[in-house]
């Protein structure tokens, strides 16, 4: 794994006299595949941090959510999620077609754990891997090109209370998203999300910004 370290991380760790720590580190934890302690973790998480980089040379962070096992581990060195109903920017998804090299967090908040992985990314917009995923309009799946566990003394240590309630049905429907309900976007909406907006009643994006500053989502 020559190759694992930029330049610009070289340069820091000479500085800081830590070449031969992060070579052994590397040695020690990194690989080119999940095992199956890896792949079984990922499958017990309900959430993870995704990051891509823009045509710009921007990167772009997201947090994704779902249910337990919604990230799938199709073999060692592949994984998979899906894209459910945003806020219509795809700023991931557009960074993922353009290009596709990703970096994934997951992070146990119960049992302090941390697990990352990168790889290049591709979307599936048809066929049966995208229709396993009720509710999502497209499908993630990586290949992976190195993972390795992270020290999780600083994760701070939290718990659940409750899934969202927005993640999709079986049958691939969803809750209307409070935003959706604002004043100011209804011309821009799809004609079914408006006429839904308007049965449950428009709010203001002041009205809007309340509700989430209480928690109140629905």
């Amino acid at each position: 794994m020559s190759d694992f370290f930029t330049e610009a991380q070289r340069e820091l760790q000479s500085e800081f006299e830590t070449t031969d720590l992060a070579d052994r580190i590397v040695e020690a934890v990194v690989t080119e595949e999940l095992s199956d302690q890896q792949a079984e973790f990922i499958h017990n998480r309900n959430m993870f941090y995704l990051s891509t980089i823009d045509e710009s040379g921007y990167p772009s962070c997201s947090y994704k959510g779902g249910d337990l096992g919604f990230v799938r581990v199709t073999d060692p060195g592949t994984v998979v999620f899906p894209n459910y109903d945003g806020n219509g920017m795809f700023m991931s998804m557009g960074n993922i077609i353009a290009k596709t090299k990703v970096g994934l967090l997951f992070i146990d908040f119960e049992t302090p754990q941390r697990l990352r992985l990168r790889g290049e990314a591709r979307c599936h917009r048809e066929g049966p891997m995208l229709a396993s995923y009720p509710g999502a309009n497209l499908v993630i799946e990586i290949s992976v090109d190195h993972v390795w566990v992270n020290c999780p003394r600083y994760v701070h240590r939290m718990q659940s209370l409750e899934k969202s309630p927005y993640l999709p049905g079986k049958d691939g429907t969803v809750s209307l998203a409070l935003w959706k309900r604002i004043d100011i976007v209804q011309d821009v909406l799809k004609s079914g999300d408006r006429a839904e907006a308007e049965s449950l009643g428009f709010i203001t994006v002041e009205e809007y910004e309340a509700y989430v500053a209480r928690g109140k989502l629905l």
